[in-house]
């Protein structure tokens, strides 16, 4: 190649030149053109001699830099190329060349575990599909798998360069779960890439065996002046990973016999491609196959049998057939909770004219496990009751977060884009304790004082609570939504609703009329599910017999309350 960028410029200026033949090119044009090309790529601007671009000439006719260029002289004045469709960057890759580059990949080779470098055809199809798609004017035939965006590449050569001169570093990195980078002191010893990512081997002060960390966790590397831990010699690359997927790796784990069933449609694919060295095929029908690895359970094995879907089935071992059970109804229950403006639209609708709604899969069980985790704990250490917590959110602010997920946010907007928080209970009535709720309409709110205004009357305190009557147009204003922490039904004291009968405060006389001569709606919930309901909606609740009912009542507005008074638990969203 070129010995300098100003040679190379005038090389490809003058072949640039010799291929337009509609011209014809002396010595003095050749002249002109380099060193117009000079100035406007280099910023030269004392342009180039007659002796440089002879010497030019004669160098692109020489083999010295492989061009061989059929430069001619014609009518013993004008430069001309012979072979019209020739061009210096047409020439193809010459034996001297692959043998340079059979050399420099020998080199490259050094990084272990290096899937890009293991073979040698590889390397060398790309360059000569590049020469072939260059000479023929042809797309390549070729395509490698990359990903331009992938991060912490810039770290490969620093991290090499540190494992073959055996240096430490101080790295800050940062994983998934943490909260903030972290700082220490690492010894390299291996890089791997494993699908495309790449992962740095090594051991960390204070801390026993491999660390495996993530190139694109990495936020910063530079020396260290610590010295050096070298690695066990002992430690085999090919004998730490024999029995693993991926790069997740239990030095103190048992490989285990795993078992599965790939169905006939997926079949050829993990023949053709196995999961692991050690698969062994069992048995074959016209089902699918059955088939046998020796490796350790970790994420990439899960996730591996997770990317066939519905094809393949975990056989043995249980905890791995239940793991993959538990994944895959987590994913089935993200669809399930998927709400649609439709069902928003419905669920609404019923709340406005019957006065109450159901909207099930709200939450999940991902989301129901947290909530109760938190509930749990926040009880346990205290010596109350979870009868019926009042001011829930007020004690527990915690559980604002996962209560309002995405979800419940829609379903307040669709109702009332101006809705605020008013009132939070929690209910966990064991069976002994949950008794008759005979029929009624939710009338009392909780206000921050007492108070007897126009319109409002029956002021009651229970505690700490502070309870009004308001004036029916704050009532008919209200809304509650009851997030149901496990499954309701006629055996545990799910609500009795008469729909309609949110319209108008009932006397006694009014809701025994009712009652007895109506159908009432059951309203069965599943855990994960809600139920919408206006304040004046006429219900009632059989005692529970054997299950528990843990149910979160929230309360919303978005009027305010006269003048002096105000709600008591009055929070936005």
């Amino acid at each position: 190649m070129p010995t300098n960028r100003n040679a190379l410029v005038r090389y490809k200026t003058i072949d640039k030149c010799l291929q337009n033949h509609y011209r014809k090119w002396s010595l003095l044009d050749l002249i002109d053109a380099c060193s117009d090309a000079l100035y406007e790529y280099e910023g030269i601007s004392k342009g180039v001699s007659k002796r440089t671009i002879q010497a030019d000439i004669q160098l692109m006719r020489s083999d010295k830099l492989g061009y061989n260029a059929p430069i001619i002289v014609v009518d013993r004045k004008y430069y001309s190329y012979e072979d019209i469709n020739y061009s210096i960057t047409n020439i193809p890759i010459t034996d001297q060349d692959l043998n340079q580059l059979n050399e420099t990949i020998e080199f490259l080779k050094q990084f272990k575990g290096f899937s890009h470098f293991k073979e040698l055809g590889g390397m060398v199809q790309k360059l000569e599909d590049h020469v072939y798609a260059k000479k023929l004017n042809q797309k390549p035939v070729i395509d490698f798998e990359k990903n331009d965006n992938l991060k912490g590449l810039e770290f490969l050569d620093e991290l090499y360069q540190s494992i073959i001169k055996k240096r430490t570093i101080k790295m800050t990195y940062k994983s998934f779960k943490a909260r903030q980078a972290n700082s220490f002191d690492f010894h390299p010893y291996l890089l791997k890439e494993f699908r495309n990512r790449w992962f740095v081997f090594g051991s960390k002060n204070g801390m026993k065996g491999l660390l495996s960390l993530a190139l694109d966790r990495i936020i910063h590397i530079e020396k260290s002046e610590s010295y050096y831990i070298e690695q066990p010699a002992s430690f085999n690359a090919h004998d730490y990973f024999k029995d693993t997927i991926g790069v997740s790796v239990f030095p103190n784990l048992t490989p285990e016999k795993v078992i599965l069933f790939v169905t006939h449609k997926h079949a050829p694919y993990v023949l053709t491609k196995p999961f692991h060295s050690s698969q062994q095929l069992i048995e074959k029908d016209h089902y699918g196959i059955t088939i046998s690895l020796d490796v350790q359970h970790n994420f990439e094995l899960e996730k591996d049998i997770l990317g066939l879907g519905d094809g393949i089935k975990v056989i043995a071992p249980k905890k791995l057939k239940t793991n993959i059970r538990e994944r895959l109804s987590g994913g089935l229950d993200l669809y399930n909770t998927e709400i649609s403006n439709t069902g928003l639209i419905i669920a609404t609708k019923k709340l406005q004219n019957k006065g109450f709604g159901i909207l099930n899969y709200v939450y999940t069980k991902r989301e129901l496990k947290k909530i109760t985790k938190q509930l749990d704990t926040y009880f346990s250490q205290t010596d109350e009751v979870p009868f019926g917590k009042r001011t829930l959110l007020k004690d527990i602010p915690s559980l604002k977060d996962l209560l309002f997920n995405k979800n419940l946010l829609s379903i307040i907007r669709a109702i009332n884009p101006k809705a605020f928080l008013s009132k939070s209970i929690y209910f966990d009535k064991p069976p002994n304790a949950n008794w008759l709720v005979t029929w009624h309409q939710d009338i009392p709110i909780n206000v921050n004082k007492k108070i007897e205004l126009n319109g409002y009357s029956n002021w009651t305190k229970k505690g700490n609570i502070n309870s009004v009557c308001p004036p029916e147009e704050i009532l008919k204003n209200t809304f509650t939504i009851r997030i149901h922490l496990d499954d309701t039904n006629s055996r545990n004291g799910a609500l009795k609703i008469v729909p309609g009968s949110h319209n108008k405060k009932l006397s006694s006389l009014e809701i025994k009329t009712i009652t007895e001569n109506c159908t009432p709606y059951l309203c069965e919930v599943s855990a994960g599910g809600i139920q919408l309901m206006k304040p004046l909606t006429l219900h009632s609740s059989e005692k529970s017999k054997k299950q528990k009912r843990r149910v979160i009542h929230l309360e919303f507005s978005s009027l305010d309350l006269a003048e002096g008074i105000d709600w008591m638990e009055k929070e936005a969203l």
